[in-house]
């Protein structure tokens, strides 16, 4: 392998490595969101309240 294809592979390599540690950020900050969202909506509070 070339120099220029261990570049090429590596660059690829960080590029994936890269939209996948943002894929796992997200998931985690939506869950923290809906965490959040659960704790504070109102609404959610009376439908238990209710039952």
């Amino acid at each position: 392998m070339t120099v220029h294809w261990a570049h090429v592979t590596i660059s690829y390599g960080l590029v994936l490595g890269g939209f996948a540690a943002l894929a796992v950020a997200t998931m985690m900050r939506l869950g923290a969101a809906r965490r959040r969202l659960e704790a504070l909506d109102p609404r959610a509070r009376r439908m238990q309240d209710q039952t």
